[in-house]
């Protein structure tokens, strides 16, 4: 069995984040005035800046490296292709995404269809990211 091909991970896993970013920018419109309101209920703020930005990227970036280090990861067991991609995706969007919604669910932070909303929008970017990031990955 051979190592992880690096290369190949940071370049798919990169291309796989910025699919993501964009995806989550885009979906964003759908849900942006019940977050705002949400948010004003609670007396928070929704200001973005620089640092924002920055901040949604580089978590966009981690994201997408996650995805493709674990498709790598399972790739021998369950073999290369778009199955596993998606199967990847699925269960990383189970074990964090649906996780840190179910939290939002529970302190009331947000109305729940938006939640569902943000989690459909949010599983469909993994799949979709996942599925281009293992098409570039290739083995070492």
């Amino acid at each position: 069995m051979s190592g992880i091909n690096v290369g190949r991970w940071i370049g798919g896993g990169v291309v796989a984040g910025a699919i993501m970013w964009v995806m989550e920018g885009a979906a964003s419109t759908l849900y942006m005035k019940d977050m705002e309101a949400a948010m004003q209920a609670h007396g928070l703020s929704m200001e973005t800046g620089p640092a924002t930005i920055a901040v949604s990227v580089l978590a966009s970036l981690i994201a997408g490296l996650a995805l493709i280090f674990f498709y790598a990861g399972v790739r021998p067991r369950f073999g290369p292709g778009p199955r596993t991609a998606v199967r990847v995706a699925v269960a990383l969007w189970l074990g964090g995404y649906l996780l840190f919604l179910l939290g939002y669910q529970v302190l009331g932070l947000f109305p729940a269809g938006m939640l569902v909303l943000w989690g459909t929008v949010g599983l469909v970017e993994m799949i979709l990211a996942c599925l281009v990031g293992a098409w570039l990955y290739r083995e070492a």
